[in-house]
């Protein structure tokens, strides 16, 4: 196996690890899935890893053969007030491929989206799938709000990685999935997010960069 499962997440230090249940049940069910090595004694890793009294981007990375690596950095959360410019990719995902369905470090078509638009230009890109469906950004999953903190967020069947955060709001009923379009995003209050920076404020941006 050429590629490692990968999970991010933050450390902070009244909190611990958040939502790590989930973080080591989604890279436990990507061992399955994918035939590696299940994970020996993560956790333990990863708490031998932080200390301090400042928030950390922590990232544990596992081989097939189920070798852990942890690396941890500063991280600062941005600011409540922050809004992200999205773009849309011509790069695509392909609906029916599973792999990406898992957080890996295979991430071609990740990087070929970002790759599409200068920093300065966008702060986050979406990819859409084969039939021009929404399927998620390169580090953050899609929410479009329906109404006051609730909203709805690209479909599994459109092809995309179901990130940690996503399905705590799923599971908390304050998002629900469905097969989404660019023009459905128009005129809704949208939002990006990951386990590690929560949600964030966004608005797409259409035309030339």
């Amino acid at each position: 196996m050429d590629f490692s499962l990968i999970e991010t997440m933050r450390w902070q230090p009244e909190e611990g690890f958040l939502r790590i249940d989930q973080h080591l049940r989604r890279l436990s069910r990507s061992a399955d899935a994918l035939g590696f090595r299940q994970p020996q004694d993560a956790l333990a890793r990863l708490n031998a890893a932080v200390e301090g009294d400042q928030p950390l981007r922590v990232r544990l990375t596992m081989s097939f053969r189920g070798k852990i690596d942890v690396t941890v950095a500063p991280f600062a959360l941005q600011s409540e007030d922050t809004v992200w410019r999205l773009r849309i990719a011509e790069t695509r995902l392909k609906s029916d491929d599973s792999l990406y369905r898992h957080k890996t470090s295979r991430r071609e078509p990740y990087e070929a989206a970002r790759a599409e638009f200068k920093l300065e230009d966008a702060d986050e890109v979406l990819l859409l799938n084969e039939r021009g469906e929404v399927c998620e950004g390169t580090i953050t999953n899609l929410f479009a709000e329906v109404e006051e903190g609730r909203f709805v967020t690209p479909a599994l069947s459109s092809g995309l990685l179901p990130g940690v955060l996503r399905a705590e709001l799923i599971r908390e009923r304050k998002a629900r999935s469905e097969v989404l379009r660019p023009e459905d995003l128009h005129f809704r209050k949208l939002y990006v997010g990951n386990s590690l920076r929560g949600l964030i404020r966004a608005e797409l941006v259409e035309g030339d960069a």
